[in-house]
């Protein structure tokens, strides 16, 4: 096996830190199983793997050493591992970041467990499965489908691409490792940041425990190297909570708000302690900022913000969902606010936390949306919503998500304009995410065909912007499902009614060249010229709209056959990015 792909080895959750842990990802052996006899035949106990791969690529991409497109629905993954002596006598747990979309785990050929849903991290408590030093072996089942009734996002589920569906991806995907804590230790701390009071709420969750009687948790802030606050409280359950004012903590009488402007983060050490002795610590972090809606605009930090978003799939050409590496998350944040966007649409994807850290610290908004499935049922009912409660929860305490986008253009729900079961479900989402997540704003059916929704967003890939501008100038019949705002749907689903919300234009534009392979929306151009005139018609015709809060952009890569990218796959940037800025600014 031969690849040049840098293998991702930072630290791969870095909200949650801890210093003792090791990268499992690398060259593990690996097996198609089409056929479906591995578990029949025990492949978990002993088994001649007849190929390698590098982890987390994908069997389908170049960069795990395969690069076989053709679907496979059962595989196999096998490496040994060793515990490091600072592991000794804790418990270990075997981190996966993202594995699509069944896995199931040995650890030397004992069965430890499962997990369901593609986009989301889990772990499993290994310790009891070690029963003796040396050498483990870890094997690693994934079972993925062609359903339309799995969360799937831009994956295709026929044996071609089409339209703007792509390449599937199968199995682990993004960094699995493994982490050595106490049996008391922190499980998580969810922080809920109060500009109007200066405070944060910190919910704690800890290992369940028989006893919690000499057990205190200390949380220590701080801003620049200095410290803000440190405050101490006795453990006695399981969970709890504590609000805590952290103004005044560095001398200064204000708080540090995040703003993409100034993306402000304090750090922020959790010690707990048995006694006198320390049994846990993590490393994390919290902005201070927030996400409001008033008089149809949205506000972050009590004041209008205009969004100027960018549509982000987080494809790679060597990768595909895959970030080959932090240098490469880098990249595509700076150019985006290089060309003058505030934020980016991650569009059908749960991107890599290390992509939201650095979101976080550069100050790039991000509006979160969920991958889709296709049909409805109560198979797709049941798989959306269990992923989706734990891609809130997983991703809560990161500042730079603003938005929560559960639906896209009714996919999943395509009769969602008159059908009630359908209207229900979305309603049903919109108010579980709001149960677990009250700050953020969230978005039911991105696109059009809108019912409970925060905001309205609209896709609409007119050409032109004098066009654009004669469409929306009348607002009262958009909103009233007077005329369609885009030829063929209307901004709210039969039943529902517009109730002041902010207006966004969450897709437009898609512009491609001539002579590309692929294709984009509406007319190609054939120079940097036609393409900048026509980017500056429609983008000001947004612009000038005054009752509309901010624009996305599609979008900012061109992605396998859709070729509409500011940047090409690779990066390369189609027309001057600074001339890009000027038409934002």
């Amino acid at each position: 096996m031969q690849t040049d792909q840098t293998i991702p080895t930072h630290y791969p959750r870095p909200q949650f830190e801890r210093k003792d842990w090791i990268n499992l990802n690398g060259k593990w052996d690996f097996n198609f199983d089409d056929a479906n006899i591995g578990e029949r035949e025990q492949w978990y106990k002993k088994h001649d793997f007849d190929s390698e791969i590098m982890v987390p690529f994908t069997y389908e991409t170049k960069a795990s050493g395969i690069g076989e497109e053709t679907f496979h629905p059962y595989i196999w993954y096998r490496r040994s591992l060793e515990i490091p002596e600072e592991g000794t006598g804790k418990r270990a747990l075997l981190h996966f970041n993202a594995s699509d979309y069944v896995t199931k785990v040995w650890v030397d050929g004992q069965f430890v467990g499962s997990h369901q849903g593609g986009y989301t991290k889990f772990a499993f408590d290994v310790t009891d499965y070690l029963n003796h030093s040396g050498h483990h072996e870890l094997v690693v089942k994934v079972e993925d489908s062609n359903s339309c009734y799995q969360p799937r996002g831009k994956q295709r589920w026929i044996s071609e691409n089409f339209g703007c569906w792509y390449v599937q991806t199968t199995g682990i995907w993004q960094t699995v490792w493994l982490e050595f804590v106490n049996e008391h230790h922190l499980e998580s701390v969810k922080m809920t940041p109060d500009i109007d009071t200066s405070s944060v709420l910190f919910e704690y969750q800890f290992a369940d425990s028989a006893t919690y009687s000499n057990l205190r948790v200390q949380t220590d802030i701080q801003f620049d190297g200095k410290p803000v606050k440190s405050f101490s409280q006795t453990v006695d359950r399981s969970s709890m909570e504590t609000k805590m004012n952290i103004a005044s903590g560095i001398g200064e009488w204000k708080v540090k708000l995040w703003h993409p402007n100034h993306p402000n983060l304090y750090d922020v050490t959790f010690t707990l302690y048995d006694g006198e002795s320390v049994v846990d610590q993590v490393e994390s972090y919290f902005g201070m900022r927030k996400v409001s809606i008033e008089n149809g605009q949205v506000l972050l930090n009590n004041s209008p913000i205009y969004q100027k978003l960018i549509l982000d799939q987080g494809y790679w050409p060597d990768s595909m969902l895959t970030p080959p590496s932090d240098e490469a998350m880098i990249e595509d944040i700076e150019k985006t606010m290089e060309m003058g966007f505030n934020g980016v649409r991650k569009h059908q994807k749960i991107e890599d936390p290390r992509f939201l850290y650095w979101c976080d610290k550069k100050g790039l908004l991000v509006w979160s949306e969920a991958a889709a499935t296709y049909e409805f049922s109560q198979e797709a009912v049941d798989n959306f919503t269990k992923e989706w409660i734990d891609i809130v929860q997983q991703n809560y305490n990161h500042p730079s998500i603003i938005t929560w986008v559960p639906f896209n253009e009714s996919w999943g729900v395509k009769n969602i304009f008159t059908d009630e079961k359908q209207q229900r479900f979305t309603e049903g989402i919109y108010y579980l995410t709001k149960s677990l997540d009250s700050m953020r704003p969230v978005i039911v059916n991105d696109g059009w065909e809108h019912t409970v929704s925060d905001i309205l967003a609209l896709h609409d890939y007119e050409e032109f912007g004098e066009v654009f501008a004669e469409r929306y100038a009348d607002k009262e019949k958009i909103i009233h499902n007077e005329r369609t705002h885009n030829h063929h749907k209307f901004a709210m689903a039969s039943g529902y009614h517009y109730q002041g919300q902010p207006i966004i234009i969450s897709e437009y534009g898609g512009i491609a060249f001539q002579g590309e392979e692929g294709w984009g929306y509406g007319n190609q151009v054939a120079t940097e010229e036609a393409f900048l005139q026509r980017y500056q018609s429609i983008t000001q015709a947004i612009k000038d709209c005054a009752y509309v809060s901010g624009y996305c952009y599609t979008q900012i890569t061109d992605v396998q056959q859709e070729i509409n990218g500011l940047l090409t796959e690779d990066r390369k940037p189609k027309i001057s990015l600074g001339k890009i800025r000027e038409i934002n600014s």
